[in-house]
């Protein structure tokens, strides 16, 4: 399924311990690739890359500490791997968190929202001078079904004004589909070589379906076997968007099944006018003001091939 070289590539994978984004990080160490694990848990990641050398022992694998619910610890990453690394060929916005009780990440952002759409800008930002200087380099972010339906609360994004799980996940995957796309749209705009995508797993046996400390709800639990792929096919949409040559950017990438719930990947259709400019450029900035991250779309003065 990998279709671009990515032997020596180097590449981060947030939320990398286990899911979607393990599923990834085996196939592309498979590969050959230098895969960065990032993660809120370091033992859960460490855990995760004994997996991955126990499959393949020549693996070239790192654990990182990133928590994208405090700001502090996302630049404290994005610092750290920049000072210690000179290229970044594919960087995948992968991690995410789904329907918790009402809570607020360490800036004040409603958990979802902020982990999964701010925490994820503020990264992206952060590392695009390193995305810049690697040529053809590529960002996807992962979003997911729930956006159809779903809108952004310009005016609720913290919760304060009322809370529900699942109305919150879908503003956050639909922002991370947003993003994703006007993201793509600027670099065009200064003609950069980097390129953005978003995909998504379809329905998927994560982590995410466990539910609070009591685990996984009971009845998707039941339904599982027959709705849910499992997580090595629901990674297979990100491997795409983040490998497949014929990609030009801002595409979105889903499985190709009935519904989008199972299947291999294939360019997907979002919802009908879920690109709505004013509605992009309005989130943009203020993500820029919520994280205090600016991009800087500027030409970098040298480009490299890869690491």
């Amino acid at each position: 399924m990998i279709n671009q070289e990515v032997t020596g590539k180097r590449i981060i994978i947030t939320g990398a311990n286990s899911g979607i984004g393990l599923g990834a990080a085996k196939a592309f160490s498979k590969n050959g690739a230098k895969v960065i694990l990032a993660v809120r848990n370091e033992q859960k990641g460490f855990e995760a890359a004994k997996v991955i050398l126990k499959e393949n022992p020549q693996a070239l694998v790192e654990v990182l500490k990133l928590d994208l619910a405090d700001l502090a610890s996302v630049r404290d990453f994005a610092e750290n791997f920049m000072n210690r690394f000179d290229s970044l060929d594919i960087l995948i916005n992968n991690a995410g968190v789904m329907l918790p009780p009402y809570q607020l990440t360490k800036d004040g952002f409603e958990m979802q929202f902020g982990s999964n759409h701010l925490g994820h800008f503020a990264l992206t930002g952060l590392l695009l001078p390193l995305l810049k200087k690697t040529a053809n380099s590529r960002v996807v972010s992962l979003s997911s079904i729930a956006h159809k339906g779903a809108s952004i609360f310009f005016d609720n994004l913290d919760g304060s004004k009322g809370y529900k799980g699942m109305r919150f996940y879908g503003q956050s995957k639909l922002a991370t589909l947003l993003f994703a796309k006007e993201f793509d749209q600027r670099l065009k705009q200064h003609g950069l070589s980097t390129i953005s995508l978003a995909s998504h797993p379809g329905l998927s046996s994560t982590n995410l379906f466990k539910f609070g400390k009591k685990g996984t709800n009971t009845f998707i639990k039941a339904i599982m076997p027959v709705f849910f792929q499992s997580a090595e096919m629901g990674s297979l949409p990100t491997i795409y968007a983040a490998t497949e040559n014929g990609l030009k950017g801002g595409e979105y990438i889903g499985p190709r099944g009935i519904g989008g719930i199972k299947g291999k990947p294939a360019i997907e259709i979002p919802r009908a006018r879920v690109y709505h400019a004013e509605t992009m450029k309005r989130l943009w900035e203020v993500s820029e003001k919520l994280t205090g991250v600016t991009y800087d779309f500027s030409l970098p003065k040298t480009s490299i091939l890869g690491a």
